[in-house]
This record gives structure tokens, C-alpha cells and sequence, in this order.
């Protein structure tokens, strides 16, 4: 039996429902930024840990999954079949603690024909996966989600943000 014609307008689907890279060729090279986040909830103990000296048996909690997400970010296209590799001009990631849970909040930007957004979800969810790495031995509860898109710019799409989400 053959495949259906996929008609969802999904652009790394083609026609015949197989999945395809976009064809970025004839787009203009535009401003592009992303703005993603991940939330680890560690429960008490481990926040109390955090709090108390920052770092686990494993060491900085928090350091270590600004570099992971970081270098996950420059990596995306390796990591996800149908990305572009982009020239990222820069990766910026921020981990707090709040009260039992760790935000992780990642900032790409590039110059290129096609958005960062795949690679602020990828540093987000890489270092949300660093500190459960990390921290999974002093407790099992820990629990990670969501991670979404809060912001993206560039491109012919302009300029979105999440409903509620006031920036930074």
C-alpha cells in the first residue's frame, strides 16, 4: 500500500509524506533570534543543596549546564535530522533556582535564511538534562517540563512571543 499525500502545509514533510530538508536557497539572510526555556523540579532536598553551596557530588550543577546547553546549541543540526547548520553568532543560557525548580532560559541569534528556534529548544533541553545528570543520584523525583519557545524574531514571520510571557 502506498503513502497518502500529506495536504498539512508541514514544511519538512513532502508531498508524498516523507520527511524533507526546507530549501532555504531563496530566502534573504535576516536578523534571527530565539528565546527558549526548560524547568527542572528538583523538590527540596536537592534546591536545598543548591542553595547551600551551588554543586552536588558531580560538582556546579548550574555551570555545568550553562556550558552543556551551550555547546548543544552549536551542535542542533547534528542532533536534529532535517536542521541547518547555522554560523550562531551567539548562545547565551541563564539558570536560577526558584524556590524547588531551576529555570533555564537559552538566547541564540544568528544572521542566516532560517530561524534559531530549534537551537534555543536544544541548549534548554540539553542543560535541563545536564542537571538532572547531575543531581539524579540525591534524589529520583526530579521531574523536567516544560520546555517551549517564548520568543523568536526575524525572518517572514516577523516577531512572536508567547502569550504571557513578558521577555527575559
Amino acid at each position: 500500500m502506498g503513502r497518502r499525500p500529506v495536504t498539512s502545509g508541514l514544511s519538512h514533510v513532502s508531498p508524498q509524506g516523507g520527511a524533507r530538508m526546507v530549501d532555504v536557497s531563496g530566502k534573504n539572510v535576516t536578523e534571527r533570534t530565539a528565546t527558549a526555556e526548560a524547568w527542572v523540579t528538583v523538590g527540596p532536598l536537592i534546591a536545598g543543596l543548591l542553595r547551600e553551596s551551588g554543586s552536588v557530588a558531580k560538582g556546579d550543577v548550574l555551570g555545568t549546564a550553562r556550558l552543556a546547553g551551550i555547546l548543544a546549541a552549536k551542535r542542533t543540526s547534528e542532533l536534529i535530522p532535517m536542521c541547518h547548520p547555522l554560523a550562531i553568532d551567539l548562545v547565551e543560557l541563564e539558570a536560577e533556582l526558584e524556590e524547588n525548580r531551576v529555570r533555564l532560559v537559552a538566547r541564540v541569534a544568528c544572521d542566516g535564511k532560517t530561524g534559531v528556534e530549534m537551537e534555543a529548544l536544544t541548549a534548554a533541553a540539553i542543560a535541563a538534562l545536564t542537571v538532572y545528570d547531575m543531581v539524579k543520584s540525591a534524589g529520583k523525583e526530579v521531574e523536567i517540563g516544560p520546555v517551549r519557545l517564548l520568543e523568536k524574531t526575524g525572518g517572514k514571520s516577523g516577531h512572536w512571543r508567547r502569550e504571557g510571557h513578558a521577555g527575559g
